[in-house]
């Protein structure tokens, strides 16, 4: 395990658990992201980057006054730079916890969730409630596809030395869906998508491409392998600017969607086709 995985021992990952159908924010497990920017050779005040993570969750149910049940969807925003990420096996359970819990507005279950994950996050959670009717529409990322490339592919543990860039400035889009990563405690497979906005001399897509795939069996949080991605980026290629989205396939009811760029700004939450 590496030494920014530590603080685990005690997480529900991975675990038996008994699923608990009342309120609990004790559900909720922290875990500190200075661990990963440690590993990264950063500061959290010398962080080349802004961002968030979005989490979509699909299975949120409460009870109102009288008993009936209410269902939503939910997105949660968690500021890149707040303490924590949670981590996501207890951030289902602690959803599961209002399943049986009665509340006398939904504005009161929001602000409970807003109030909870922030303090579970050390920063400031967005939370947003949303009938099931109004459920975000299928896009899709902008710029050019990578994944017609014909590479050979050696590295599938990550590989940054993949990654060269030389001649002209350039701005462009690119995407892959070849991005899949595994989950650092169960060893399960997290699969996505993952877009590379930048300004800056011309990143060779062959390289780039090899590197997103050599993550395919990295064990990571969904959060820090973006992080690492821009990071190697950023220090092999040095765009002026740059931006990382990935959009991961949702795992018990969650997708996990971490945004990081060197540009202040929020993006959109952009559900994708396997999401």
């Amino acid at each position: 395990m590496k030494d920014h995985q530590t603080g685990l021992e005690h997480a529900p990952l991975g675990a038996d658990t008994q699923y608990i159908n009342q309120y609990d924010a004790t559900l909720l497990y922290p875990i500190a992201r200075h661990l990963n920017w440690k590993a990264q050779g950063v500061e959290r005040v010398e962080l080349p980057f802004h961002g968030c993570d979005i989490w979509n969750a699909y299975e949120v149910s409460w009870l109102n006054s009288r008993g009936k049940p209410v269902v939503r969807l939910a997105e949660f925003r968690i500021p890149a730079d707040s303490d924590n990420i949670i981590e996501s096996k207890s951030f289902k359970l602690y959803l599961n916890s209002f399943n049986l819990t009665r509340f006398d507005s939904e504005a009161q279950v929001q602000l409970r969730m807003a109030a909870d994950l922030s303090a579970a996050a050390g920063g400031e959670v967005e939370v947003f409630l949303k009938p099931l009717d109004n459920a975000d529409s299928i896009g899709q990322f902008k710029g050019e596809c990578l994944d017609e490339l014909d590479v050979e592919i050696t590295d599938y543990s990550p590989a940054p030395q993949r990654l060269v860039a030389a001649g002209e400035v350039v701005s462009e889009a690119l995407y892959s869906h070849l991005l899949k990563s595994n989950c650092p405690v169960t060893g399960q497979p997290d699969w996505a998508s993952i877009a590379i906005e930048y300004r800056g001399a011309a990143i060779d897509r062959e390289g780039l491409l090899q590197y997103l795939i050599s993550y395919r069996e990295h064990g990571d949080f969904h959060e820090q392998c973006v992080e690492s991605i821009f990071m190697d980026i950023w220090n092999h290629c040095k765009p002026e600017a740059l931006t990382v989205y990935a959009r991961y396939l949702r795992r018990g009811g969650l997708d996990i969607n971490p945004w990081r760029s060197s540009q202040a700004g929020q993006p959109d939450n952009l559900r994708l086709s396997r999401q």
